[in-house]
């Protein structure tokens, strides 16, 4: 009976000793959160709070992304990220449409990006391979995709020279811009039915052509003959008709704007490229471009700039560069040395230039 009574006593002093324990161990945690706690209320006041004088009249500039004191004037934030959108919208319909998700719109595309694309890639979304039934599964999937995409001939028209538009543009390197130009104006000339007896190929050049004259940063036409898939005579025939029944507003090349990238290609130096935009301001105050071919005109004054700067630079090396020949480049090259009207050959006014 006593064992009895002293085995009970123990286990009644054990489990006092653990319930002792247990909430020791939860004063303890209780302890720690209630310290955490006061640690973020206490960041959260310094946040709140104005470090200048303490006031919690804090206002926020979403235009300027800045957060100021009302009081003070501190800045207390700067350069805050703005998660809004990029649009603004004054009514609820014009907020409707302007909401979108994913990427936005582009004239790159004949769809102008809004339908979606299977991956040829046969894997699930964990890098698993599919099986031979999924994997057929998905290739009829893929195949009515694409019939989907273009449902009609406008639209198969409008990719293969959406296509043929960016194929040209990447050989020319030219920007994005001129590549969306391009594709407007050749949605403009299908909608006004401006392709029937004309090749698909020829109107898509000679919108590319317009779209890089608009942009200023033009290309020869012997340029854009080389990478284009049609001859020059009717690249030339198509970009005549395009300009004139859709009314584009194209100003005259100027010989200024192929120099750039003829002096990057010649690998001249800045001060030779300078003379050159020199000889050609100079010849059109004279009217001496009047007529004549603006790459021409761009090939001589470098040319001429090279002989007046004392830079070794041969009318073939231009001739390959330019694609100019060396008769056009010698003819144009005396013409803007005679208006060029310095009394010593014009080395010493490139000189002080």
């Amino acid at each position: 009976m006593s064992d009895a009574l002293h085995t009970r006593t123990r286990e009644r002093t054990e489990r006092r000793r653990t319930w002792r324990d247990h909430d020791a161990e939860n004063e303890t945690t209780n302890d720690a959160d209630e310290h955490e706690e006061r640690e973020e209320q206490s960041a959260e006041d310094e946040t709140l709070r104005c470090p200048e004088c303490g006031s919690t009249d804090l206002q926020t500039n979403d235009e300027r992304g800045e957060t100021v004191c009302g009081d003070c004037g501190l800045v207390v934030d700067e350069d805050s990220i703005d998660r809004g959108p990029e649009w603004r919208a004054f009514d609820s319909a014009e907020r409707d449409k302007k909401s979108r998700v994913g990427a936005p719109t582009t004239n790159l595309m004949h769809d102008k990006g809004l339908s979606t694309n299977i991956g040829w890639q046969n894997k699930d979304a964990y890098g698993n391979s599919l099986s031979s039934t999924q994997r057929q599964k998905m290739q009829r999937l893929r195949t009515w995709n694409e019939r989907f995409r273009t449902r009609d001939s406008k639209e198969r028209n409008l990719k293969q020279a959406l296509g043929e538009i960016d194929r040209m543009a990447s050989a020319l390197g030219l920007p994005d811009n001129v590549r969306e130009t391009a594709s407007v104006i050749y949605r403009r000339a299908l909608d006004e039915d401006l392709l029937p007896g004309r090749s698909i190929e020829g109107i898509a050049t000679a919108s590319l052509h317009a779209a890089a004259r608009m942009a200023q940063v033009p290309r020869s036409i012997d340029e854009v003959a080389r990478v284009s898939r049609v001859e020059e005579d009717e690249f030339e025939r198509a970009y005549r008709y395009v300009v004139r029944e859709l009314s584009l507003e194209i100003q005259p090349a100027d010989p200024t704007e192929y120099v750039p990238r003829f002096a990057s290609d010649l690998e001249i130096p800045k001060e030779t490229e300078r003379t050159a935009r020199e000889l050609l301001e100079n010849a059109k105050q004279k009217n001496v471009h009047s007529g004549k071919s603006p790459v021409g005109l761009a090939a001589a004054a470098l040319y001429a700039a090279a002989q007046l700067t004392n830079v070794e630079l041969t009318q073939a090396d231009v001739s390959d560069v330019t694609d100019i020949s060396e008769v056009t480049i010698r003819n144009r090259y005396q013409e803007l040395l005679e208006a060029w009207e310095t009394p010593r050959g014009g080395r010493q006014r490139a000189a002080e230039a």
